[in-house]
């Protein structure tokens, strides 16, 4: 039976998931090459963008499936760490870090606590002790 806080933390997991995996798509949709100019331009390397946006992409469908959750919202907690002080802190809290704070407060919940609820990681998990 599932409870309560696996059903929030199963409702963040999917968030976290879909908004990540929208932004990664749209990095290659746009043509990655633009995020790369994009990394460069504010001083950071740009093959950066290219992991970024795999960790988006494919982080994003990850969560959703509920497949490596927990190193998955720790690789996201990097980027939205990376993003609020490279990029958005000097606009400060509202219309600059507000958003980035809370997904980083998301991904971390889900590495500190896991998502266990309609997760491909469980079923997996299920059957190999069966």
């Amino acid at each position: 039976m599932i409870n309560k806080f696996e059903i929030g933390t199963l409702i963040l997991r999917v968030v976290l998931g879909l908004t990540f995996f929208v932004h990664g798509l749209v990095k290659f949709q746009g043509g990655i090459e633009n995020t790369v100019d994009w990394f460069e331009s504010i001083g950071l390397p740009g093959f950066l963008a290219y992991g970024v946006g795999l960790v988006e992409l494919l982080g994003g469908i990850a969560l959703i499936l509920g497949l490596f959750s927990r190193i998955v919202s720790v690789l996201i907690a990097i980027i939205m760490v990376g993003a609020i002080l490279k990029v958005k802190i000097a606009a400060g809290f509202i219309d600059g870090y507000e958003l980035d704070l809370a997904l980083l407060a998301m991904s971390v919940f889900i590495a500190i606590n896991g998502s266990k609820a309609f997760a491909v990681d469980q079923i997996i998990l299920n059957r190999k002790k069966s």
